[in-house]
């Protein structure tokens, strides 16, 4: 295990954001993250998985430790199911392509989300009508202060909407070395109603849609809509869509009756934040190289030499313009790291 010191971290955060860590390390096995996490030579710890969910707002004055953990194995399986345990450092997106390819169900509709499957508990992960939650069986996570081993149950992670424990009581306090996936063989519940996935499908005269066919259409929006990182910084989605009582949801309606919702319950009401910041007048501007993208107003996007707080100063102006118009309070997706 060598340790770094000075180095940058813009190639490690998908929005390019020339952030230094005063020490780095990268560990492939557990022996060298129990050592990198135990070492006295640095106080604080700063654990970096895929770096896709993150804004860096400062340099980070820790040891960064890059979890580069690999690894897809069969834990178990049935004609109907397989287990599959898959190390935290490996893509998300690739193990996804794993699973399509291997004709394993559940994952399509999450295709091309950047990131590592270490860090997709954290935030339970979703898109286009799937989250983890609906394929997460179990994950292993490492007790930073005692280095012991721990199992975490579906239910012992209190998944909600981009939310688990590991973001609540958990936080900082565990390191998600791998996560076990239930992913159907045969008879997979597929989902398309969501998006446009349902109208690529039915441009391609598509009836009988396979996992690989909805993959390829999650793949193909999301392409048209958001920005590639090794292009342009950004970490994709960065305001969760907020939840609204159904009162509150109809007084705006009335105003704005081309709102686009999402029913949660017979009282809660989901509205894209996007259509919010985009009828805030946001979509498209930039601010020095700080900007919203010009074709999905909820990615904040990196034109080069935006520093974290440049991004962060933006999000707090989407922030206050959303609330004052529509009093809806949006809250960040993404971690902001101060």
């Amino acid at each position: 295990m060598k340790i770094t010191p000075n180095v940058s971290l813009k190639n490690y955060n998908t929005f390019g954001i020339n952030a230094i860590a005063s020490s780095f390390v990268s560990v492939t096995t557990i022996v060298e993250l129990k050592e990198a996490l135990s070492t006295k030579a640095v106080d604080r710890k700063f654990i970096l998985g895929g770096g896709s969910n993150m804004l860096l707002k400062n340099d980070v004055s820790a040891l960064v430790i890059q979890i580069g953990l690999k690894g897809i194995d069969t834990v178990k399986e049935n004609q109907e199911h397989i287990w599959l345990e898959v190390a935290a450092g490996e893509n998300w997106h690739d193990f996804v392509m794993y699973c399509v390819n291997h004709n394993y169900g559940g994952v399509e509709n999450l295709a091309l989300i950047p990131g590592n499957t270490g860090t997709s508990p954290v935030q339970n992960i979703g898109a286009y009508g799937v989250e983890l939650k609906d394929v997460f069986d179990s994950c292993k996570a490492l007790d930073r202060n005692t280095l012991e081993s721990k199992t975490f149950t579906h239910f012992e992670c209190k998944f909600g909407y981009r939310e688990s424990i590991f973001k609540s009581e958990a936080k900082d306090s565990f390191v998600i070395t791998s996560v076990v996936f239930k992913l159907t063989k045969t008879n997979h519940k597929l989902h398309t109603e969501y998006g446009a996935i349902h109208e690529i499908l039915e441009a391609k005269n598509i009836t009988i849609p396979g996992i690989k066919d909805i993959a390829e259409a999650v793949i193909n929006i999301r392409s048209s809509k958001l920005p590639d990182p090794r292009v342009l910084g950004n970490s994709g989605s960065f305001f969760k869509n907020p939840v609204i009582d159904i009162a509150e949801f109809k007084a705006i309606q009335r105003i704005y009756p081309e709102m686009p919702f999402y029913p949660v319950s017979e009282s809660l009401i989901k509205v894209p934040a996007g259509w919010l910041i985009e009828k805030a007048g946001f979509k498209g501007k930039r601010f020095g190289d700080a900007g919203v993208h010009s074709r999905q107003a909820l990615v904040l996007v990196n034109y080069g030499e935006a520093s974290g707080d440049d991004i962060w100063s933006l999000a707090l102006k989407i922030k206050k313009e959303v609330r004052d118009l529509f009093n809806i309070v949006i809250e960040p997706e993404v971690n902001i790291v101060e």
